[in-house]
C-alpha cells in the first residue's frame, strides 16, 4: 500500500486558493529533490550514471533547474524543450535529444547546443548529415519489435513508430563508424508507468546483450546505454512504488554478467525518468462547484480534461482526497466532472467520496494527486478553456508562483 499524503493542511490549502485561482497544480521542492536524490544514491553503483529528465513530464524552467542542481540532465524531443532546457541551464551532453520525425531546424538547434541526438530512423544518418551534419558523438535508439512487450500507454514495439530495427541498428552504427563519427551510445524506450522490476531488468539485459553484439560485428564500443524511461508510480494506493535499490542491483547484476566480460565495464548507465522523478509530489488542486443527481451523483469542478487529460485519455487512476477529510468515511459514488462539452470529460468515475460542500466560493477543495508530471504539461484549449497555473512549495514552506493560469488575452494573441 503506497499512503496518499498533500504538504498543505487544509487551512494553508483555503489559503493558496485565496492567493491563486483554482485549479492549480502545486508541487514540492522538497520531496522532488530527496527523491532526485535517492534516484542518484541508487545508480551510483554505475560508472558515470545520469538521469536526463524528460522535460515533457514537467516542462517548466522551476522545476528543470531545480533538477539540475541535483546532478540531473534533461531529456528533450522538440525544439521548443531544447529552449526549455537552454534556458534553465543544461548544455552540452547534459541533454539527451530524443525525437521522431525530426524537422532540420530541432536537429540544428541540438547540433548548436552540443546535446546528445538520439537518431530515431535509419533515414535520419542521411538526413542529419545534409541539414546540420554530423556531431562527433550519436545515439541510435533501438526498438526490439518481437523482442520485447511494450504496455497499454506505450504500445506494443511492433506496433511503434520509434526506432531502428535490431539490424538497422547494426548496419547504422557500422555506417556512422565509416561517415567519421568517433563516439556513440545505445537507447531504447519500451514502456511507460511500468512497475515490474523485472521488466526493467530484462529491458537492461537486452540493451547489454545487444551492446556487445555491437562491438563484436561493427567494432564500435558504446559510450553509454541510455535505459530509457518508463518507470511507473503508485497511482493506486494499493500499487506497491519501485524500489530503486532493487532495481539497480538487478540492472548491476545484469551488466556484471554480461557488459565486463566483454570488456565493457567502462560503458556509463543512463535513464531518461520523468514521471518516476515528479510524479508523486505534484497535485491538481479544484474546487468543487456543482452537484448533480440524475442517473447517476456528479460532483462537478472548476478544473476540467484541459487541465489533466490522462483519465480521459488511458482510462487512467488518479486518487482523489477532499481536503479536511481525508478520514471520513465515503457518503456515496461519484463522477468527478469538468464543464467541457465531451463526456469524457471526467477524473474519477463512480469513486467512493465523503460528502461534498459545493459552491464557487465555499466549495470544497479536490486534491487529485500524482499529477506532478504529465499533467499541466498534456493542457490544452478546446472549448475556449484556459490552462490553470503552477505553484512551488519552497522548502521554507513559502509558495511560490512558477506559471500563472491562461487569460482570454493570451488565447486570443495568435488570432490574425
Amino acid at each position: 500500500m503506497t499512503g496518499k499524503t498533500f504538504p498543505l493542511s487544509k487551512e494553508e490549502l483555503e489559503a493558496a486558493a485565496e492567493r491563486f485561482p483554482t485549479p492549480f497544480y502545486l508541487y514540492d521542492e522538497r520531496a522532488i529533490r530527496e527523491n532526485a536524490r535517492r534516484i542518484n544514491s541508487s545508480f551510483a553503483v554505475f560508472p558515470g550514471y545520469i538521469n536526463h529528465f524528460a522535460v515533457k513530464a514537467t516542462p517548466n524552467p522551476a522545476i528543470l533547474r531545480l533538477l539540475r542542481e541535483e546532478g540531473f540532465g534533461a531529456d528533450c524531443s522538440s525544439l521548443t524543450e531544447l529552449l526549455l532546457a537552454e534556458m534553465s541551464g543544461f548544455g552540452g551532453e547534459e541533454i539527451m535529444f530524443t525525437s521522431n520525425d525530426t524537422p532540420s531546424a530541432e536537429y540544428r538547434k541540438a547540433r548548436e547546443l552540443g546535446a546528445v541526438i538520439n537518431l530515431d530512423d535509419f533515414t535520419h544518418i542521411e538526413f542529419l548529415e545534409k541539414t546540420a551534419g554530423l556531431p562527433e558523438m550519436l545515439s541510435i535508439r533501438y526498438n526490439p519489435g518481437p523482442l520485447k512487450l511494450g504496455n497499454a500507454i506505450i504500445g506494443n514495439p511492433v506496433e511503434a513508430k520509434y526506432g531502428f530495427t535490431r539490424e538497422q541498428t547494426l548496419e547504422g552504427f557500422a555506417l556512422l563508424k565509416k561517415k567519421g563519427v568517433k563516439r556513440f551510445a545505445l537507447h531504447t524506450m519500451v514502456a511507460s508507468n511500468e512497475l515490474n522490476t523485472a521488466y526493467h531488468v530484462e529491458t537492461g539485459r537486452l540493451l547489454f546483450n545487444l551492446a556487445v553484439e555491437i562491438r563484436q560485428k561493427t567494432g564500435v564500443s558504446p559510450e553509454f546505454v541510455n535505459l530509457g524511461g518508463g518507470v511507473g508510480i503508485p497511482y493506486r494506493p494499493e500499487d506497491k512504488a519501485v524500489d530503486y535499490g532493487e532495481l539497480a542491483a538487478g540492472l548491476k547484476d545484469a551488466f556484471d554478467s554480461v557488459m565486463v566480460p566483454a570488456g565493457l565495464e567502462k560503458t556509463g548507465i543512463h535513464t531518461e525518468w520523468g514521471r518516476a522523478v515528479t510524479g508523486p509530489y505534484g497535485w491538481l488542486v479544484t474546487r468543487a462547484i456543482h452537484r448533480k443527481d440524475i442517473y447517476r451523483s456528479y460532483i462537478g469542478v472548476d478544473g476540467s480534461m484541459a487541465d489533466l487529460i490522462r483519465p480521459a485519455m488511458y482510462g487512467a487512476y488518479h486518487h482523489i482526497t477532499v481536503a479536511g477529510k481525508e478520514d471520513a468515511p465515503p457518503a456515496g459514488l461519484y463522477d468527478v466532472v469538468g464543464s467541457l462539452c465531451e463526456n469524457c470529460d471526467k477524473f474519477a468515475i463512480q469513486r467512493p467520496l465523503p460528502a461534498v460542500e459545493t459552491g464557487e466560493i465555499s466549495g470544497d477543495l479536490l486534491i487529485i494527486h500524482d499529477a506532478g508530471a504529465h499533467g499541466r504539461a498534456m493542457g490544452f484549449n478546446y472549448n475556449g478553456k484556459l490552462r490553470c497555473g503552477e505553484l512551488l512549495l519552497r522548502p521554507d514552506g513559502a509558495l511560490v508562483q512558477i506559471r500563472r493560469g491562461e487569460t482570454p488575452e493570451d488565447l486570443f494573441s495568435t488570432l490574425c
